[in-house]
């Protein structure tokens, strides 16, 4: 059944995103071009880093290995990044170590200071079951129009995934909600992860929207699917039939997302639409799940992650309008292409609206957090 949503009244003002240069390059829904201020990552994993993990009884060095795909939010005159770290511990292997969260802020958007411990992680609670040993992975953080956070994450336990629902007041304290979609009923046994909460600009802030009266998440890899919500905490999943969730994003053969398509960051309501910032994977010539395509871009290496936009329409937000053809960041410097995976990724997880210019915050390999801009424009939000 396909779904029919009530036309909503925007708001009136929004940032000018682009320039008369980039128009001539990008789309004028678009938010790029986006361009590295520091040509190198801004988080890197600590060895040194010491963490009493209430599962373990000995001492953790929790952000050894890795750092990578990031949330971001700004809170004050500050951006803070959730990212996730992996351990020392488990196979060396992708997925084989245990995740946590660590936050880092920064007055600048691009030199960041950590806490010396990680705010989110697998404990002794109603999701330990769903959550170790593999850990908490890939968050996307979004301000609730009530106060506080809600982040959408993978919760990992080396044998299933699936996207797990979290609230705090600070982004330091948190409370876990479990799955999604749920623990029963159809999607109580789907594999499924990354989740983007659609969002607007409210003074400076990203805060979850309302269309029709309902909250709204593109959700998934493979496909992108979407679903809605009263509360943001539990998701039903728009669907053509029972237990078949609508399709509303899937793989393009030749293209950087040849491979599958899998969310970014939280998307954002426009004027123009709902603009959804998605990760695309190239295809490796060898399909390894349904739904992945074969054919690559020839102009990026097989199985690297770019990041690419797409249109949906703002009062259907089932109903794609656009979608770029070339990717609007992709693997191109080192520390984006060496790595644990080590095709490369530009792995978009996080974007904020700080000092009159988008920062998108990514993953560099599954191994570091790097940070691209969009040149500052008239802010009138």
């Amino acid at each position: 059944m396909r779904l029919r949503i009530a036309a909503v009244a925007l708001m009136s003002l929004f940032p000018i995103l682009l320039s008369a240069q980039s128009q001539s390059r990008n789309q004028p829904w678009q938010l790029g071009p986006f361009t590295r201020p520091v040509d190198g990552p801004v988080i890197s994993p600590n060895p040194a880093s010491v963490f009493h993990d209430p599962l373990r009884p000995e001492p953790v060095h929790w952000e050894a290995l890795h750092t990578f795909n990031p949330a971001a939010a700004v809170l004050g005159d500050k951006v803070v990044v959730l990212y996730r770290a992996e351990d020392d511990s488990g196979a060396m292997e992708i997925g084989g170590h245990t995740s946590r969260l660590g936050l880092a802020e920064s007055a600048d958007g691009v030199h960041f200071t950590r806490m010396p411990e990680p705010v989110f992680y697998p404990a002794a609670d109603s999701q330990q079951g769903r959550e170790w040993p593999g850990g908490v992975e890939d968050p996307r953080i979004v301000e609730s129009p009530e106060g506080g956070y809600v982040m959408t994450y993978t919760q990992w336990n080396r044998k299933t995934y699936t996207i797990g629902i979290a609230t705090s007041p600070d982004l330091v304290h948190w409370t876990k909600h479990g799955p999604a979609l749920g623990e029963t009923g159809p999607y109580g046994q789907l594999m499924y992860k990354s989740g983007g909460i659609v969002t607007e600009l409210k003074g400076g802030h990203l805060v979850a929207a309302k269309i029709g009266g309902r909250y709204w998440m593109y959700w998934g890899e493979i496909e992108i699917r979407v679903a809605s919500s009263d509360d943001l905490i539990h998701w039903t999943p728009v669907e053509e039939a029972p237990g078949k969730p609508v399709v509303v994003l899937r793989n393009r053969p030749g293209n950087f997302d040849s491979g599958f398509p899998e969310v970014g960051p939280p998307p954002i309501l426009t004027p123009e639409g709902i603009v959804l910032i998605y990760n695309g994977k190239n295809a490796s010539g060898v399909s390894h799940s349904p739904g992945e395509g074969t054919k690559a871009d020839g102009k990026l290496g097989p199985g690297a992650y770019a990041a690419g936009e797409a249109l949906f329409a703002a009062d259907q937000p089932i109903r794609l309008i656009a979608r770029t053809k070339q990717p609007v960041l992709k693997p191109e410097r080192a520390f984006e292409r060496a790595g644990q995976y080590a095709a490369g990724t530009t792995f978009a997880e996080g974007l904020v609206f700080f000092h009159s210019r988008w920062l998108l915050y990514y993953g560099c390999a599954d191994s570091l957090v790097g940070v691209a801009e969009t040149a500052p424009f008239r802010h009138v939000d």
